[in-house]
């Protein structure tokens, strides 16, 4: 099943499983939130009423896109300004789309029972598949890495260098004498 939703003044054509990068949206990466602008939706060449449709994402990451720069300039005015933005957005991962009402009717049967138990392992399987994951195309994403610790000082290293010479000093170098006299006698 497939259905466009409205997002920060786009539109965008989801499936269930689809990458996209829309505008930012208020959450942390692993949130789950709902699209509740449903322009279309369908299944195959189908269309089914938008209004019952719901459709669910789970946010990968928080991201900035590429740079755009700004230069504005006025010929002969020796005017020129250079400025760069890179716009906040935000990696959507389509969960499900969907009628709303069906999901909540299949929710309370005797088989959902034994698997709220796996819940827990299932989910930190999809976080961990998460990070897992590339992002949508064109998109760059920090990663964060983890600071060292600083190693401690050995004091036996530094204990041996105080017991040797220290280093010998350079002589300056010597000036060339000053022979004016000759110079300008070669000139001449």
């Amino acid at each position: 099943m497939f259905a466009v939703v409205r997002t920060g003044g786009k539109q965008y054509r989801v499936a269930a499983g689809d990458k996209i990068a829309v505008e930012k949206l208020a959450g942390e990466a692993g949130d789950t939130i709902t699209l509740g602008d449903v322009l279309l939706a369908g299944d195959g060449e189908k269309l089914a009423d938008a209004g019952k449709v719901t459709v669910s994402a789970e946010i990968i990451a928080q991201a900035k896109s590429e740079k755009v720069v700004v230069f504005k300039k006025r010929r002969r005015h020796n005017y020129r300004r250079k400025a760069g933005h890179r716009q906040q957005m935000t990696l959507l991962r389509i969960v499900q789309v969907g009628d709303s009402k069906a999901e909540k009717k299949a929710a309370p049967t005797k088989e959902a029972a034994p698997k709220v138990e796996a819940a827990p392992a299932e989910a930190a399987a999809t976080a961990h598949e998460a990070e897992r994951q590339e992002p949508a195309k064109g998109v760059e994403v920090k990663k964060e890495t983890k600071a060292k610790k600083a190693e401690p000082v050995k004091k036996a290293a530094t204990a041996k260098a105080a017991d040797e010479k220290p280093a010998a000093k350079k002589a300056p170098a010597k000036k060339a004498p000053k022979d004016s006299g000759a110079k300008k006698a070669d000139k001449e």
